[in-house]
């Protein structure tokens, strides 16, 4: 296994809570706000492929968006598409949704708006996005670029950085920090379990956060 796929590995046993809390700990951007499942989606975790979206102009497409991304993807990515958070026409359909399935995509999470659900659903194809229209882009919008930096809901992502993605919403990790971030991750989850067995064994939840410093878990210096 190599180093990225350990990483994926542990991270995929986490969840974004513990991760959005390493960050903050660390003093990392990389918690998106909005984004959420679009169906009782399973959690998804691995390494980002970036889609940037710009309205059409007097320049036409020659290929539909997102196509090329699907393309060069490898078993395991997760699309991450960028179109500023516009909730007016979909940046994401069913037949997307059925390319990216047979490529062994794992997911897709999309700043703004998706349609064909009930294809996703069938298909249990992960989307994450703000919304759902039946709305189409064609005509509309047009891939302006893949696999450079993009920004998803007001967080910096490039292309081999990795997302997380639950119930809870998505998580971006910096690949140049996924060591700190993850193992702090993992120190904190820890920790949360610890806190819930003593509950369960009958503790009170008021001695368990206190003994525990819950408070003060993502203040910097404070050990997991």
């Amino acid at each position: 296994m190599d180093v990225q796929n350990d990483w994926i590995q542990r991270l995929s046993a986490l969840d974004t809570c513990a991760v959005s809390d390493a960050l903050e700990k660390l003093g990392l951007k990389g918690t998106v706000l909005g984004i959420r499942p679009m169906w009782s989606c399973p959690r998804i975790a691995g390494r980002v492929v970036t889609i940037k979206i710009k309205p059409v102009s007097l320049t036409r497409p020659t290929q539909h968006l997102c196509t090329p991304a699907i393309h060069a993807a490898t078993q395991g990515d997760v699309l991450v598409v960028d179109n500023a958070g516009r909730m007016d026409v979909a940046t994401w359909g069913g037949i997307l949704t059925t390319a990216a399935k047979v490529k062994g995509i794992q997911g897709v999470v999309i700043d703004g708006a998706c349609r064909d659900l009930d294809e996703s659903r069938e298909l249990e194809f992960p989307v994450y996005a703000r919304t759902a229209v039946p709305v189409t882009a064609r005509g509309r919008i047009m891939q302006e670029s893949f696999n450079e930096e993009i920004q998803c809901g007001g967080v910096a992502v490039l292309p081999g950085d990795l997302v997380i993605a639950d119930g809870s919403g998505v998580v971006f990790v910096p690949f140049a920090h996924v060591a700190e971030v993850i193992t702090e991750a993992e120190g904190i989850a820890l920790r949360e379990q610890k806190m819930a067995e003593g509950i369960r064994a009958g503790k009170s939840v008021v001695e368990v956060m206190e003994s525990m410093q819950y408070e003060s878990m993502t203040e910097a210096g404070e050990e997991s």
